[in-house]
């Protein structure tokens, strides 16, 4: 399954019931973090790294309760 934007609900029918079985690229979500609006009034552009940290965490927790 390839999704484009694809959101954690999307993606969750690749996983199992344990959570295996789903690989999701999401490079651009992550690499450009500190520019969305979710992040960038919490993190300056020099932060980028703990604004990409942050997204990834928020992404694996979503997954997980869509899972």
């Amino acid at each position: 399954m390839v999704l484009n934007g694809g959101k954690a609900k999307d993606v969750a029918l690749g996983f199992d019931k344990n959570g295996i079985g789903g690989i999701i690229n999401s490079s651009r979500s992550l690499m450009c973090a500190y520019q969305s609006d979710r992040w960038k009034t919490e993190f300056s552009d020099e932060e980028y790294g703990k604004a990409t940290r942050a997204e990834a965490i928020r992404m694996r927790d979503e997954l997980n309760e869509a899972i």
